[in-house]
Order: C-alpha cells, then structure tokens, then sequence
C-alpha cells in the first residue's frame, strides 16, 4: 500500500549544528506513529520539516504520491500541525485564533477577501472548545490574556476546524496538566478511528506506549530504532533513548521519568526559562553531548545501589507472593480438612444413643467453635492468596474480595469492572489485587468512611486505570509519603512500591465532595478478550 506521507533521507542544519540527519519514514492512512527522544535529538525540527514550515538540506518529502517542494502550506494539503509552543496572534480573540487561516465567510473560494461569519466562526469555536474542556471568559477575549495552557487549547482546536489527512503534533503536552493530556490521547485515538494519521512526538514514553501503533527513535538527530508497540515495552525505547547498553541501567531512569511527569503538572512557570536554557546549550552541540555524557556517567555510577535495591524489591515481592501461595495451600488443604474432619465425628458422636442432653448441648457448642474456626481460616487463606484470582482471573477475584470485606466491615463498595479486562500477566493481577487489598485496609482503619467506590478501567489499550473513592474524613492536611515508613504505617508506601516495580504512575488527593481518592494508572500487553463462541483473541 502507498504511504500516505513518505520522507527520504532528510537533514536539516543550522548553521554548524545539524538537527535531522539522513531521516527516512512512512506513515500509512489511519495509523499513529510515535517520535521518541530526549529534548535535542531532533523532533520538533523533524516535525517543522515535515510541516513545510523548515526547508531541508537534502532529501526528498512525498505527501498522498505527489512529491513537495519547500516551502508548503501544509493545510492546503491536509496536514494540521500542532506546535509544541502555541502560535498566536496576539491582536485577535480566541474565536479569530481557531480559525487562524481557515476563516469561515464569503466568498468561500477566495482566502485573501473573505468576509468573516463571526456568528459561524463563535457558534464552531465554541462547540470545539467545549469538547476540549476549556473554560474561558468570553471568545471575544484577547489571547494575550490566556495562560499557557488556555493557548495551547486554542492550538489543538485550530486543528480541529477542519478534516485533516495527516495530523503532526510536536509534544503540546509540555503546557497541558494530567486531565488535559489524557483528552488529546483520547483525540488521538478518535483521529486515527476517522482514517487520519497522526505523526505524535513526544518525551513522555508512557503517553506513546498507549496510543501508538508504531514508535520512531530520535538520538542525536538520527534515526536509530523503530519498533511495533505492540511487540515492544517502554524499557526499550527508553534504551534506545538514552543509549543504554544494560537494561539493569534503566530502572533508575524509568523511576526519574514518573517523578519528572508528576512535577512538571507544578511547574509550568519554569518552561519558558527551559526552553531558553536548550536553545543556548543546541549552539554548542559538541559541549552539550560532552557534559550529557558526563552526567550519564555519573547517574549510572549512583545509581548501582538503587538498581540492586529495587531487584531485590521484585525478588522479595515474587517470593512473598509464592509463600503466600504455599501457605493459603497448606491451611487449606490440611488443617481446614482436618478442622472439618473433627466436625464430622462430633456429629458422629452426637449421633449415639449414650449422648445426655447436656453432652449434646455441649458437642453442639464445640461444632459452632469448628465451623466458626474454619470460617475464619477460609478468610485468612482468601487473604493470602485468593482462590479465585489463579482459576478466574483478576475482576472474579476482586468481586469476591469486595463482597465479602463489605459484608465483614459494613461499609458499601461499588465496583464497577472493564467489560474488556481479560487476562493480564501474573504479577500484574495480584499487584492490583494487593493494590486494592491495602487500598480498603486504609478506607477501614483511617477513612471513617461509609462507602467506597472502585473503578478498573482501560484508558487505552495497552494502560489500565484503578481508582478507589471513599465518601470519609479525606487525607490530612499534612499528608507526607516521606513521613510515613518513619511512623510505622507502611501500607500506602507498599502500594506507591507495586506501582513503580510495574512502571506505572500513581497519585493520592482529596476529592472535592469529601473523602480521599487513590488513582494508579499500569501499564501492560494488549489484553486477550473473549469473542462470543468463548474463544480468547487480541
């Protein structure tokens, strides 16, 4: 099939600095297509290239079979591009900066003396702005007046004016916070449902693994791995990020990367002074790769302790997984039989004619005692391992659970299951299974709570998202995860170590109704499903 986009062979310098060097690529209809790299390794510049908006040293760019020349207008063909720093005009309000270029009006067929429709143009900028979630004053408002993250949204609307062919986004997560990130995935995959491709670039390795169907990596401007997401995890693209020989080195990078998205939903002060800061280090190429060097040196010789500490955490979790799974066998299969076996032969017992009365009261008591004993061991066996989670999989286990905490401790649970689950890998279905566990062990002894809601539900394909609600008192003012292994409460560090051993992200805030909400986002394989006649597909 011909690509809908073809690029061959392009570089592009500045001065003496090269930017992209002898990049080849393809991109079909329909497909999304990942460009990874550390800032500098040359993805906005392919991305401007790409747009027409560069013009390259050498190499050539096919779009739809025809080949272009620079400079393009890329819109005329199709394309929309989506910078990583919003382009305004800063004279015009926010209706005029969505329809940047592609006003509404008459004549239709003449751009340059059209007449604006602003009733048309306020009517689709409010509707496409609505489906953003974007709260603004009045679309007659200046632009100059928005902050970072109300002007990147206009950006991603102004793309969305029209049907593109080709949609190339150059990483406008950097202005976005968490909430706003998660709908341009989901605008992402809606794109790609309605036959556009996207070209998506980004740092974050985690957003790439969830809506792509391939991955590019960028290093030093080269292309130097390209990968089926399916068929990869983000330990390799990040090895091929940073040039890591062993894959024990990344771990503390995938660690700095989870902290590092966290951190910078605070610090969208600081972009701008970062941004200045990468274009003064770009003018001095060989310095800039010697001092990345030197500190990659550094971080790795750190590092060592951590990377041994955190094997030895899955070890420890791996082993105390397996004597659980021992021990829940052994209390079951001897000592609730024999428990049982003794209730038999007290009804034996009872049974004969030489009992008194009083005896018999007396059995009767004692087989109470055994049931309630055996009762109590079964809860303790499903708390070491649950019996259903091996045989029926990870949602039969946490009905089970839930079902029975709730009876146990009177407080409501409202679980609500992804149709699509499936089948997930071992460790990943006792992690949320023990997740959920601790979760609800913290609702009972601290949360003074009546109900608890829990959700388990795919935000893509390939990522998993647990939320657990609680209607009590809320986390404390001076909540501190550093403060609590000192205090003795090791619970809600347990849960922040299962989520990081996965590669996931997790946060704990107050929710504004009252209580306290635990998000945990995992990720993990495609999940294997089940069609109608019973039979599991991908």
């Amino acid at each position: 099939m011909e690509p809908l986009l073809r690029a061959i062979n392009l570089s592009q310098s500045l001065g003496t600095l090269s930017l992209i060097r002898q990049v080849s690529l393809e991109i079909q209809s329909g497909e999304v297509v990942g460009l990874a790299g550390q800032s500098g390794a040359g993805k906005s510049a392919l991305a401007m290239v790409l747009a027409g908006v560069y013009v390259p040293n050498s190499g050539d760019l096919y779009f739809a079979g025809q080949r272009l020349s620079w400079p393009f207008r890329a819109r005329t063909l199709g394309i929309e591009v989506i910078h990583q720093q919003p382009e305004m005009a800063e004279e015009l309000d926010i209706s005029r900066n969505v329809f940047l270029g592609s006003e509404i009006g008459w004549p239709r067929g003449n751009r340059w003396l059209r007449i604006p429709n602003r009733r048309r143009m306020d009517e689709e900028a409010g509707r496409i702005l609505a489906r953003l979630g974007m709260h603004y004053t009045s679309l007659r408002e200046s632009v100059t007046n928005l902050s970072g993250e109300q002007r990147q949204l206009i950006a991603i609307a102004r793309a969305m004016t029209h049907p593109a062919r080709l949609i190339i986004i150059d990483d406008p997560s950097l202005l976005l916070s968490y909430p706003y990130q998660q709908k341009l995935l989901a605008f992402i995959q809606e794109w790609q449902g309605g036959g556009a491709a996207v070209l998506f670039g980004s740092d974050n390795v985690d957003h790439l693994m969830a809506v792509t169907d391939r991955i590019v990596v960028l290093r030093h401007g080269r292309v130097i791995a390209e990968h089926r997401t399916d068929t990869t995890d983000r330990e390799t693209i990040l090895a091929a990020m940073v040039g890591a020989a062993d894959q024990q080195q990344l771990t503390p990078f995938i660690w700095a990367l989870d902290s590092y998205y966290r951190a910078r939903e605070q610090a969208e002060q600081l972009h701008h002074r970062q941004s200045l800061l990468e274009r003064k280090l770009e003018t001095h190429d060989g310095l800039n790769y010697q001092i990345i060097d030197q500190l990659a040196d550094q971080i790795n010789a750190l590092d060592q302790a951590n990377v041994a500490l955190q094997d030895a955490q899955r070890r420890l979790l791996t082993e105390l997984e397996q004597e659980r799974k021992r021990l829940a066998r052994e209390i079951h299969d001897q000592v609730i039989q024999d428990l049982l076996g003794v209730g038999y032969r007290l009804e034996e017992i009872e049974a004969g004619a030489e009992v008194t009365p009083a005896l018999e009261a007396e059995l009767q008591d004692v087989r109470g005692s055994v049931r309630d004993l055996v009762g109590d061991l079964r809860h303790i066996c499903g708390t070491l391992r649950p019996p259903t989670i091996d045989s029926l999989g990870l949602g039969s286990a946490l009905q089970s659970y839930t079902h029975e905490w709730s009876k146990r401790t009177g407080i409501r649970v409202s679980l609500t299951l992804d149709p699509n689950l499936g089948r997930l890998p071992e460790a990943t279905e006792l992690s949320i299974f023990r997740i959920v566990q601790e979760g609800l062990n913290n609702v009972r002894k601290h949360a003074a709570a009546g109900a608890v809601e829990i959700r388990l539900e795919h935000t893509s394909p390939r990522r998993l998202m647990l939320a657990i609600a609680d209607d009590g008192r809320g986390l404390a003012a001076d909540f501190d995860l550093a403060s609590l292994s000192a205090e003795g409460h090791y619970g809600v560090l347990g849960i922040t170590e299962r989520v990081a051993l996965l590669g996931g992200q997790w946060r704990f805030q107050n929710r504004p109704e009252g209580g306290a909400l635990i998000q945990v986002e995992i990720p993990h394989p495609r999940v294997e499903q089940a069609d109608g006649d019973g039979k599991a597909h991908l």
